[in-house]
């Protein structure tokens, strides 16, 4: 029997779970049902953030895929996994929770529009809880498409962590630019955050002992990336061009959803050479 192909989407922002219809949000809604359609299986997972409303949207709790422990800054946060499915699309959002991170806030920034100073640790949290969630769900994806610099730490994790695992292995990684952004930097501590089992010091020496403001975190995240999205006409050209540079292949800012769709159908193909 032939393997079904797959892609797993790990999206900041998803219309309509985030209420406001922006384009971003409605492409991260639109992609994997397109994906569905063309016979590709799709995962889709992003943060539960607080403004989330549970009974809305009819969430509910997965008890056997919750529970694990993430260990940041050596303190323990238990994950919450939950569970959504937007009926006409006929799709499932998984969503990472965690009481302290997530459930308590509403996105990245509070009632006043301050950002959140852990907003480092929760973006280490929804990187590493979803890709423990997707082990845990024996799901092998072909493509990895992240959205949003929440997803930024994904395609880190998949090259060091779980790089020899057999669930992540041979995924190509597609890294989405878009217009969201962070203003203030991260702190000196960051380097040490995000290591833990599996990161050697050298895959992130040069973020010791440094500030890391959004370019920096979305150049770590492209130098582990095969492709890269324009999910919005306003993405950072600088990061457009870091990623030509280094060889990447540039997937251009689209308005439908079929060019996205051909290029991982073309991935996929590229794994099987």
């Amino acid at each position: 029997m032939k393997e079904p192909k797959r892609v797993l989407f790990v999206s900041q922002q998803i219309f309509p779970y985030l209420a406001e219809e922006t384009p971003l949000r409605m492409l991260n809604r639109k992609l994997p049902q397109a994906c569905q359609e063309a016979g590709i299986e799709t995962r889709t997972f992003m943060p539960k953030f607080g403004e989330i409303n549970e009974r809305k949207n009819q969430l509910h709790e997965v008890i056997r895929l919750s529970g694990i422990n993430i260990i940041i800054a050596e303190t323990d946060h238990p994950l919450l996994l939950k569970v959504a499915s937007i009926q006409s699309a006929r799709i499932q959002i998984y969503f990472i929770d965690n009481d302290d991170f997530f459930r308590r806030r509403k996105g990245v920034v509070d009632e006043a529009g301050k950002e959140y100073p852990d907003n480092d640790e929760r973006c280490i949290f929804f990187a590493r809880g979803t890709l423990e969630t997707v082990q845990k769900l024996r799901w092998i994806p072909d493509v990895v498409q992240c959205s949003g610099w929440m997803a930024a730490l994904v395609p880190f994790y998949l090259r060091t962590v779980y790089k020899d695992t057999p669930f992540f292995g041979k995924a190509k990684i597609v890294v989405g630019l878009t217009d969201e952004r962070f203003k203030h930097p991260f702190g000196t501590n960051f380097a040490a955050k995000i290591r833990y089992e599996g990161v050697n010091r050298d895959e992130v020496a040069p973020l010791f002992d440094k500030e890391v403001d959004y370019k920096t975190l979305m150049k770590l995240s492209i130098d582990h990336a095969d492709a890269v999205a324009v999910q919005s006409p306003k993405a950072d050209p600088e990061l457009v061009e870091y990623a030509r540079q280094k060889g990447l292949e540039i997937l251009d800012y689209a308005d439908d959803t079929s060019a996205y769709v051909d290029a991982y159908k073309r991935m996929m193909t590229d794994l099987n050479a």
